[in-house]
């Protein structure tokens, strides 16, 4: 049971938790990458299909356990929290990535068109927060809306990868999306044991996301800090380590539009997962009862998201600056930090 957590003991296991995330986080790039290459659905679809699933697992189980175990602050705050710093993690990305700005060199439409998904998404919380009354049994009926959009937005993305309407100018910074080398790199695997293996990967990060999940009820309890708070950054750094170790290595290997499409893929998925905490949180609509401070970090993602997903992140893939560290880099990183600090002294 969670009261049997103390703090030592959440410590530990959301310590461990992230090792084992970081770890099989690696590999995923690499299986998720071969079979984004023999499955055709290129390396911006597959970011967001196969990585943006499965990296996406601990967050999953950490914002079901939050939520089933009745604390709904921190149920909501995981999947906010996801899309907050997996949108940091592009700016540390683009750090690692010395060659040429992160958004040049990665640009597809497909990215774009998971950007403006996106905030699609977060569109509805908004507005359940501002009807916090309706409800469909237990649920508030925009919940409903959430995988609807989801799943049309994939609908899109499958679309313009079989038929393309526009294509990023080539220039020598720009990545083929194939990784340099990577031909070379094959690990020879069949296509059904690279499945086996992803499933086995997948398996082991939601485990670790059961144990972060508790963690973080534990430290809540032990420390008296705001459930939201903790879960929009203890908890979901440690839950999002897959996608930042997809993302490096990604970088890394030259899978630039894989990396860039996993984490805009993994924000889309984790915005869909802010149905599952109404949803596991059986005592009424979760916008109703996570408190304001939850209002207040997803007001600070929307911020993020709406404003810098599209105009800084989408305006930069289009404008393409080649040189330095993109403009995003700076942005993000301080609207992550403000948006936690206004959290504090709200609370």
């Amino acid at each position: 049971m969670t009261d049997d957590w103390t703090l030592l003991p959440s410590v530990l296991a959301v310590v461990a938790a992230g090792i084992a995330i970081v770890f099989a986080g690696i590999r995923l790039t690499r299986a998720a990458d071969e079979l984004a290459d023999r499955t055709g659905l290129g390396d911006a679809v597959g970011g967001a299909l196969l990585l943006g699933a499965v990296t996406s697992l601990p967050g999953i189980v950490a914002t079901a356990t939050g939520a089933l175990e009745g604390d709904p602050g921190l149920g909501l705050a995981n999947p906010v929290g996801g899309v907050a710093i997996q949108t940091v993690w592009l700016a540390i990305a683009d750090l690692v990535y010395r060659r040429a700005n992160l958004e040049h060199a990665a640009a597809s439409l497909q990215n774009v068109l998971q950007a403006l998904i996106l905030v699609a998404l977060l569109s509805v919380p908004v507005m359940a927060y501002a009807t916090p009354g309706l409800r469909l049994g237990w649920i508030h009926p925009l919940t409903l809306l959430i995988p609807v959009l989801y799943g049309y937005g994939l609908v899109l993305l499958r679309r313009m990868q079989a038929e393309p309407m526009w294509q990023p100018i080539r220039t020598s910074a720009t990545s083929d999306g194939d990784g340099e080398g990577q031909a070379d790199e094959r690990s020879g695997a069949s296509t059904g044991r690279l499945w086996a293996e992803l499933a086995a990967l997948g398996l082991v990060v939601g485990v670790a996301g059961w144990a972060i999940g508790q963690g973080g009820l534990g430290v809540v309890a032990a420390t008296g800090l705001p459930s939201g708070l903790v879960g929009f950054t203890l908890t979901t750094a440690l839950t999002s380590l897959p996608e930042l170790v997809v993302l490096i290595t990604a970088v890394r290997m030259g899978a630039l539009t894989l990396g860039v499409g996993n984490t805009i893929g993994g924000n889309v998925f984790d915005a869909l997962m802010i149905g599952l905490a109404d949803v596991f949180h059986l005592e009424g609509p979760v916008y109703r009862d996570a408190g304001a401070v939850s209002l207040v970090l997803l007001g600070g993602t929307v911020l993020m998201t709406t404003v810098l997903m599209t105009t800084v992140l989408a305006g930069g893939l289009v404008m393409r600056d080649r040189t330095g560290v993109g403009f995003e880099g700076f942005a993000i990183p301080v609207i992550y930090l403000g948006t936690v600090g206004l959290a504090v002294v709200s609370r």
